[in-house]
This record gives C-alpha cells, structure tokens and sequence, in this order.
C-alpha cells in the first residue's frame, strides 16, 4: 500500500483491522479466517515474557491455552473440569498448539532473540527487541490476512532480510506499508496506490509501478497536448471561415468535430518530491580520514574496541553494522560527539556536514525554521528572508510554513530542514547517521539521487538496502572487536560473497 504522506494510508490499514469504522461500505471476511496486525505498542507487555507475548498474537489459542492451565492449577478438580479440560485439549490440539510454542521460538530465534532471552521480562529487552517481539506476534500461527505497517522500522539488517524471506514464502495475504524500495520490490506482487482518497491496484512490484505509472502521465500529457493542438486548429479554422458562405458547411462540421474533442486532464499525483542537491565548496586533497585504535564506552561498555581504517577522497562509504549502537557510536565518534580513545584524523581540506541519527539537540529550541536555517549561510546572498522561502519551498515547506518552530516539526519535516542546513553548508564531506528514517518514499528517492550526483565523499550508515546498494562503493562492516574492509563493490555484491558472508558471520559471533 503506497501513497504520499498523510494520504492516508495508516487510516485505511485501521479500517481494514475494525479499530476505525468507515462512514460508507464494509469490510468483509471468512468466518474462520485471521487477520494478525503488526502494532507499534513497544511497552504494553513489559510484565510478559516474549515467548507469551507472541503466542497472544493467535488470541483464540492462547486464551485456550490459559483457560486449560488454569484448570490443570485448580485443587480441587471436578468431573466438569475434567470435561472442559478435554474439550479444550482436542480444540488445543485442532489449532496446532502443541507446536505452537516451538513455532514461537523459532520466530524468535531468526528475529535475533536469543534463547535464554525467550523466558525473560520484555521489560528487560532493549528497544529494537521490543520491535522484534511485537514482529513475531503478527507473524505467528499463520495467519490468512496479515497487515504490516512498517514492519521493516527498528530492525537491522538481518532481520531485514530474514523478514523478506518469509514473506516471500508467506502463502496467505500480506498488505504491507513500507518506505523500503527494495523490500517492496522483493515482496510485493502488487501495488495499491492511494491517491486523492481513491486507491488503484497495479499488478507488479514497486518499481515496475513507478516505471508504468510515470509513463502512463506521459501518454496522457501527450495526447492532452495533440487534443489541445487540434482544438486549436479547428477554433482558427471556425473563426477564419464562419462568416463566409461558401465554406460555412464546413465551419459547421469542424464545429461539431471539435465539440467532440475532450482534454481529459490527468489529476497530477499528490506526490511532492522535494528538491536535494548537495554541492561542495571546495575538492577534498589527498587525504580523507584515518582511524586506529578506536575504541567507545557507552554506559561502561566497551561497544567498539581497538578498531582501525582508512577512508579515501571520492569514498562513498557504507557503515554495516550487527547493531545500531556501533554504527551510531562509531558516527558520533568521528563527529567529535561522543567520548573515545585512540586516534581519528581527518584530511586538513576536510569539511563535514553532519546528519545525526538523534536531531533533538539541534532542534531545542523555539526558533522559526527560518531563522534555525540563517546561522548556516554562507553568503550575503543567502542571508535574505526571499532567498531562504524559496530554498525552503524547494524543501516542501510553503508559504508561512518556513514560520513554524523547529520544535513541533514532525520527524520527516526535521530531517528535510537537516538536509536542508546540509545543503547551505557546502561540504565535501557528509555524514549521515540512518538518513532515510522518518522520510516517505519520495524523499528518501529524492535524497538517494542528490547523494549519487554529489562530487564528494559520503560516510554513511542505512537499513535501507536500495540506499546502500545504489550509493556505497566502499563497505566498512563494524564489529565490536575489528571491521571487514570492502572497497570497489556494491552491496548486492558483497552481500552475494559466500567467502565474504562467512568472515562477516564470525566476526559478529565473536562479539
């Protein structure tokens, strides 16, 4: 299910699943089909295990399953328990209970959920576990309607592509919204595009949409352009030969050609796709960056020990990392943002622009995004409101929106005004920490072109694989303990390594 922001695609995901009821029509299933619905409530069930909080996701059978227990814990059982204890059982059984919670482990344990974790509090899980657990629910039992809202948010990689895997492989219904390219290509047999409150279902994945999609608008503003042209011809011809006699026949039937003539105007799509360019001031020398012996703490944890690298000018270099804690850490450590030891030298050309994975320190403050803007011009030129609106408006905030406070922006609109501060600055150097998280579709394929024309180099970390695989030509895998090097090949390549994978595998199992 694909749409712009706020076109309301969330909504219709509620209505699907009853939490919202539709003003007119109705939404129909079998009597003995399932709908199991991804849910974004992290800490509803921090009192459970996860291993139960999965097995809610079949409400039926785990109420069954509670029920029976609860008879087995009575002390005193009577006959009638003993029949409803057997009835139950039979129905337990019908339901595939008895490999149920073997079928729960096992969602588990690919999601990245360790074993001994399984019978742990989700109070004591971490907050991308939380994403993990609540996945798994959706998934579990098998049910005939599954409806994912971004289900790829909060995961790493693996899960990714873990995740991709069994929905490929999934045999019932999957409606799935998703801001992942290459996740949506790889799934998805078919797009439903809402547009204007109207959804159209196009056959093909995401990418064979765009390509129809956009010629299907050219094909019509070609033949608008040939109606309007002959609208055109015959209007002269009318008011060139109406007035004479001998040629009026003909006006008239021209006439009546040209009522027949309809523009059939093309509602252009709700889609705004923002303007993102980056250019450099200056060309990088010789030197980009050198890191040895690098090692993090973060809450008297050693998350990065002893590591070492070297980035040259022109790399565009992806960060894959087991976890967003290294790949963040490592980010903040280069930006001079968060405590380290050992060595970081960047060239002496070098100049960086910063994108954080957490903007909310850049964004304490009640200031206009006009104004939050100023401080980072670098030009009389540019230090004037006009020139400012219109960068702005290029950025998708119109009129008197550049006049809102950088604290209520929502998180997409703080990431466009960061690229848009990213963009005044002029680096040759960008550094973007998960860039693609909070935007939609046409920003992330907006901010993908702007960064694959830019002329300098990019340090970057993604879970986004389209993003990764269409900008890096440098791979850098993190690890707590050392990094995999990677130079000259895209990510489908290194990914599609056998001998590659194998290193990767044991160097994050030794974490």
């Amino acid at each position: 299910l694909i749409g712009a922001n706020g076109a309301g695609k969330s909504t219709f995901l509620k209505i699907l699943d009853g939490e919202i009821q539709p003003t007119t029509g109705h939404v129909s299933m079998g009597p003995n089909e399932r709908m199991s619905v991804l849910r974004q409530n992290h800490y509803d069930y921090e009192d459970q295990t996860p291993l139960d909080v999965v097995m809610m996701g079949n409400e039926k059978l785990y109420a069954i399953a509670q029920e029976k227990n609860a008879i087995y814990m009575k002390e005193n059982f009577s006959d009638e328990d003993g029949m409803r204890a057997a009835e139950l059982e039979a129905e337990f059984g019908e339901m595939g209970g008895y490999e149920a919670e073997a079928e729960a482990a096992q969602l588990l344990q690919s999601l990245g959920i360790k074993t001994e974790q399984h019978y742990d509090l989700m109070a004591n899980l971490t907050a991308g576990e939380h994403v993990k657990v609540l996945l798994a629910r959706a998934l579990f039992g098998k049910p005939d309607v599954l409806l994912l809202d971004e289900p790829t948010n909060g995961l790493d990689i693996q899960a990714i592509s873990w995740l991709e895997e069994f929905l490929i492989n999934f045999e019932n219904t999957v409606i799935v919204v998703s801001h992942d390219r290459h996740f949506l290509n790889n799934v998805c047999t078919y797009m439903a595009d809402l547009d204007y409150g109207k959804i159209k279902l196009y056959p093909g994945n995401y990418d064979f949409w765009k390509e129809s999609s956009e010629l299907a608008l050219r094909l019509q503003n070609d033949a608008n352009r040939k109606a309007e042209e002959k609208i055109k011809e015959l209007q002269d011809f009318i008011a060139r030969f109406s007035a004479n006699a001998s040629k009026s026949k003909q006006a008239t039937s021209r006439k009546k050609m040209l009522d027949k003539i309809e523009v059939e105007t093309f509602v252009p799509s709700s889609r705004k796709y923002p303007f993102i360019g980056f250019e450099q001031e200056r060309e990088i020398g010789n030197d980009l960056l050198r890191v040895e012996n690098l090692s993090v703490e973060i809450d008297g944890e050693k998350v990065i020990d002893n590591i070492s690298f070297i980035l040259a000018p022109g790399d565009k270099t992806a960060f894959i990392g087991q976890n967003d804690i290294q790949t963040t850490a490592l980010i903040r450590a280069l930006m001079g943002d968060i405590e380290y030891t050992g060595e970081i030298k960047w060239g002496v050309t070098s100049s960086r622009s910063y994108l954080p994975k957490d903007n909310s320190r850049d964004f304490a403050t009640d200031e206009s995004i006009l104004d939050w803007l100023r401080q980072f011009v670098l030009t009389k030129e540019e230090d004037d409101n006009t020139y400012l609106r219109g960068f702005l408006g290029r950025m998708l905030f119109k009129g008197e929106e550049s006049l809102k406070s950088v604290s209520v922006l929502s998180g997409g609109e703080k990431v466009r005004v960061m690229l848009s501060k990213m963009m005044l600055q002029r680096a040759n150097v960008l550094v973007l920490d998960d860039p693609t998280n909070h935007l939609d579709l046409e920003s992330i394929s907006a901010l993908n072109d702007g960064l694959k024309k830019f002329k300098g180099s990019i340090i970057f970390a993604s879970h986004d694989h389209e993003f990764i695989n269409t900008l890096a030509n440098h791979i850098v895998v993190i690890s707590k303990n050392g990094v995999i090097d990677r130079i000259g090949e895209t990510y489908d390549d290194f990914l599609a390594n056998d001998e590659v994978q194998a290193k990767v595998k044991k160097l994050w199992s030794e974490d």
